[in-house]
């Protein structure tokens, strides 16, 4: 292609219609083409790429097997803000046209401005789930049998924040810099009753001075809350945040539920969070999207007395993005009702 910058135009043809679907199949047989779909449609700044795959496809999450159809596409889950995608039909079959908006170097009299390189429209909201991974893990309890906790403040205070001085108490490792982190929910399986986890919440960063014996001087780097007497300190959580997602169903029926909302909420709504009561022992990877079920109402049988609980319905789907050994961290991509504690993961649908 001769102009890679500017009028640079792509074809994608809308290529499989599941994950295991031949090249061949066109989405218009499979019906994943909305009624509704617009015929151009030019990216904005703030757009996911599931935003953009959802204004074309019933099933957002297919978004990976509608970019990977055109193999002279390079890098083509890279979609930036200006770009144009239209759709038109040829052959009868539905095709996508992507333009490249402006990018590079462009010409202004009387001199030549080079364009700040363009960020690529994010997966998901990164921003979103990375505040929050900074601030939430999950960890198994032994790991804090000898975890240094603060015992004092400068001058002993019982409160503390940014640049203040603070004493902690425990078995030191090699590392001098630490998260202090607070005891949150302990995550039991709601039918067995199984643990599953503890969740930490982070308050702060804090970087080790000295030592003398087993009591360790330490300065409060950050702190987005108070630091308390009895808080834990915890090497920083090294995990990488995965911001490449491969969007698909769960290979099988995993079972699950919304476990808890880590944020406490009670109605949870569209790119919020949520823990599920599934993690890597039942094969559970990032990218998993799984629908959602609302649990049925309880109410009471006008004629017999008896409560009876009606049928659930679909509520939206997630997206998860953060594994542990036996819960995961998902992020709610659509919702058309309120969901809640204790709805059903299933398989997506349209």
């Amino acid at each position: 292609m001769k102009r890679l910058v500017g009028n640079a135009v792509f074809t994608a043809l809308l290529g499989m219609a599941t994950l295991g679907a031949s090249a061949g199949m066109s989405l218009a047989q499979a019906a994943t083409v909305r009624d509704d779909v617009p015929s151009t449609y030019v990216v904005v700044r703030g757009d996911t790429l599931w935003d953009i795959s959802g204004r074309f496809l019933r099933e957002p999450w297919l978004w990976p097997e509608v970019w990977r159809a055109n193999p002279q596409i390079k890098n083509p889950h890279l979609i930036y803000p200006g770009d144009r995608i239209s759709l038109y039909y040829e052959n009868g079959e539905p095709r996508l046209r992507l333009e490249r908006g402006q990018g590079g170097v462009v010409k202004l009299s009387p001199q030549i401005r080079k364009i700040p390189k363009r960020e690529a429209v994010p997966p998901i909201p990164l921003e979103k789930i990375s505040a929050f991974l900074k601030e939430h893990r999950v960890i198994d309890p032994a790991l804090l049998t000898d975890a240094p906790y603060i015992v004092a403040g400068d001058d002993t205070r019982l409160i503390s924040g940014a640049g203040d001085t603070i004493y902690a108490r425990g078995n030191w490792s090699a590392n001098d810099t630490y998260s202090v982190y607070r005891k949150g929910q302990r995550y039991l399986d709601p039918d067995t009753q199984e643990f599953l986890g503890l969740e930490m919440i982070s308050i702060g960063d804090i970087k080790l001075e000295r030592r003398e014996g087993d009591i360790g001087v330490l300065r409060v780097l950050s702190a987005n809350r108070e630091i308390l007497n009895g808080d834990l300190l915890l090497p920083a959580d090294g995990g990488a945040i995965t911001t490449s997602f491969q969007p698909q169903p769960p290979e099988e029926d995993v079972g699950g539920v919304i476990l808890a909302a880590p944020d406490g909420l009670r109605n949870i709504g569209r790119n919020d969070i949520v823990a599920l009561n599934r993690g890597s022992r039942e094969g559970i990877q990032p990218g998993y999207v799984f629908g959602i079920e609302r649990r049925g109402e309880t109410i009471t049988d006008p004629v017999t007395g008896e409560p009876i609980t009606l049928p659930g319905e679909e509520g939206g789907l997630v997206m998860v993005f953060r594994i542990y050994d036996k819960v995961s961290y998902a992020l709610v991509m659509q919702a058309g009702r309120p969901l809640s504690v204790g709805d059903k993961l299933l398989e997506p649908h349209g």
